[in-house]
Formats: C-alpha cells, structure tokens, sequence
C-alpha cells in the first residue's frame, strides 16, 4: 500500500478567490482531483490545481468515487475530493469518509467557505443581531431521504431565530406555509440570494407575505439559499462588544 492521502477539499460558494489557502496548497501538489463539475467549472479547478488529472464526479456512484480515491491513494498519490461550500454541510462527506477508514486510507478535511457566509455578505448582514436573535439555524426542507423526528420547518420555526434553508427556493410556496404555521409572521423579513458570490448573483427581498411572488418574477427557481428572520430588519439593540462598561479579555 502506498503512503498516498485523500483531501476533502471545500470548493467555498463559487468565487474562486473565496477558496482557502490551505485548500490551494493542496491543489498545488494534487495528483488527481475529483471535482463537483455540476457546480465548480473545470476551468477554475484547472485553475487551482494545473498539474492534477481531473475528474468530473458528476453521475458518478458513490462506489466509483471511492475506488478512485483508493486507487489514487494507494499508489502514493496526493487525492482531492473537492466538495461545493463546506464539506461539514449538505455533502456526502461521511459516506466517503467511511468507506476510507475501512479500507484503511487516510484522510484529510479541509473547511470551505460555506454559501451560507457568501448569502450573508451579498445582504450586508449578520445573521444574528443582539436583542433579536442569537441563533441561526441551518435547515431544508425533507427531501427523498425525510427528515428526523421534530426538525421540519414548522416545528422549527417555533424558535423564530434566524433560519438559512438549503434547496428550498423550487417549493417556496410550501417553505413559506410552512414558516407561517410554525409562528412566522407575514412581515417577517425574507431574503433570497441566487448563486451567492457568482457573476449572476441576484438578492429579492421580501416579507413571507410577498417573498413568493417576487422569486417568481425573478426568475429564481434553485441554486438559492432563503433567509428568515428578524435580523434583516434595520432596527435592532446595540452589541455590548464594544461598551466602554463591558468586561472583556478579546474583542473581535
């Protein structure tokens, strides 16, 4: 067996210059890098990684993926599994990185910029404000795979904290009928930001009263992540961060 490594590697939400260092150093020296073609164009993956074979995985098995990165690894290779945003969310990143601990590779996950921070500097936000929300929580809607016991948007949204939904934007009009039975009110802000940090992003903003419609016009069908809360509203308490009677040890 040879002493090669597999890398997940976080692709960030799509601006190339968002990728990390780190993320970059290990492209540099990559031998074969497995990326998410569907979302990351070859051309930027060449980009980072110039001397690396490259593999599309779309409509690849997870069984092909894994044999590729075994292979790789085994002839002593460095192997990058590039994964969209964050590999910590919404990937497949513990299916593959069990399969590895099995056959006895080792591994690496480098974190990514998620589109969830690329969502939150296109508004201009934080996504959570003092006296109006400490929580966010990061969410979709139930999908093939459901969804556990006590975590859909309706129960969810009783906290009425700040909610990111992933893969939400195509059945909008049942995110926001869910939203509104969970204790949302019709003017609660919403934000829904397209391809967050790309070329073509696009922010419409709205209430859960109007955001519906205003999406529509839009043209905006996927490739979204929708923001609740009241934390895009302007008003809002003053942070005691920076007050002159606040005790501290570190200020950010």
């Amino acid at each position: 067996m040879g002493s090669g490594k597999v890398y997940f590697v976080g692709a960030g939400p799509g601006d190339p210059e968002l990728m990390t260092l780190k993320g970059l150093r290990v492209l540099r020296r990559a031998d074969l890098v497995i990326y998410p073609g569907s979302l990351t164009p070859e051309e930027t993956v060449r980009e980072w990684a110039p001397d690396a074979e490259l593999v599309d995985s779309y409509g690849r098995s997870l069984e092909e993926l894994v044999e590729l990165m075994v292979e790789g690894a085994r002839e002593g290779g460095t192997v990058v599994r590039l994964v969209s945003g964050d590999p910590f969310i919404y990937s497949s990143l513990c299916e593959q990185a069990r399969e590895l601990r099995r056959r006895g590779v080792e591994y690496e996950v480098v974190p990514g910029v998620s589109s969830v921070n690329a969502a939150a500097a296109a508004l201009g936000e934080e996504l959570t404000k003092p006296g109006v929300s400490q929580t966010v929580i990061l969410t979709r809607p139930a999908g093939r795979t459901g969804k556990p016991e006590g975590e859909s948007l309706r129960e969810l949204a009783r906290h009425g904290c700040t909610m990111v939904i992933f893969l939400g934007v195509q059945r909008l009009k049942r995110v926001v009928r869910a939203l509104l039975e969970g204790g949302y009110s019709e003017d609660t802000p919403v934000a829904v930001v397209y391809k967050a940090s790309m070329p073509e992003e696009k922010v419409v903003r709205g209430t859960l009263g109007d955001i519906t419609e205003k999406v529509r016009r839009a043209g905006i069908d996927r490739t979204a992540l929708i923001i609740v809360g009241d934390v895009l509203r302007e008003e809002g308490e003053r942070s005691y961060l920076y007050s002159k009677e606040y005790a501290r040890s570190v200020r950010g």
